[in-house]
């Protein structure tokens, strides 16, 4: 399976979040994704949720520079 990657630097917050997350597995970078979506951003652990993160997932690795 490909690495995959999300992150957080392309959506805008109040508190600039810069952390980006990558996995082999899309399982693990979904869990991994909405933890922090949890824990940092306050979302609530949801199927919807779920969903919108795993629509997010792009194809290799994050950008050291995000432009």
């Amino acid at each position: 399976m490909a690495r995959k990657y999300i992150d957080c630097r392309e959506f805008p917050s109040d508190m600039n979040c810069s952390v980006a997350i990558a996995a082999d597995s899309e399982d693990e970078l979904l869990n991994a994704a909405v933890q922090h979506a949890v824990a940092v951003h306050q979302h609530v652990d949801t199927p919807e949720l779920r969903e919108q993160i795993r629509e997010l997932f792009k194809d290799g690795t994050p950008p050291l520079v995000y432009r």
